[in-house]
């Protein structure tokens, strides 16, 4: 008599990890930056660019996707210093104007 062996086969699917603040500070931080640049209207769009430098520190400490993490912090603090850039620009012209 044979005996016969059964071969199990095991599918293991395994999801790629992900690094959903990383993204969230990299968009954040674009529509913070499209927004931003327009002059008065900027300002409304601030609490993006302190979530984008958040999302972006806490993102960054993951390896995965850590240049978005990384984009999202530079685009919200660059946001952030051209708009007090401008408002001192602004300061400075009525200033010197009068």
């Amino acid at each position: 008599m044979e005996e016969v062996k059964s071969q199990e086969a095991k599918i293991v699917i395994q999801t790629p990890e992900g690094n959903g603040l990383a993204t969230a500070a990299l968009v954040l931080g674009i529509i913070g930056l499209v927004i931003g640049i327009i002059p008065f209207v900027g300002w409304l769009v601030f609490p993006l660019w302190i979530l984008a430098i958040i999302f972006g520190a806490i993102g960054a400490r993951k390896k995965i996707k850590k240049g978005q993490a990384i984009a999202g912090i530079v685009l919200g603090t660059g946001t952030f210093v051209l708009k007090v850039g401008f408002w001192i620009l602004m300061l400075i012209g009525i200033a010197s104007g009068s």
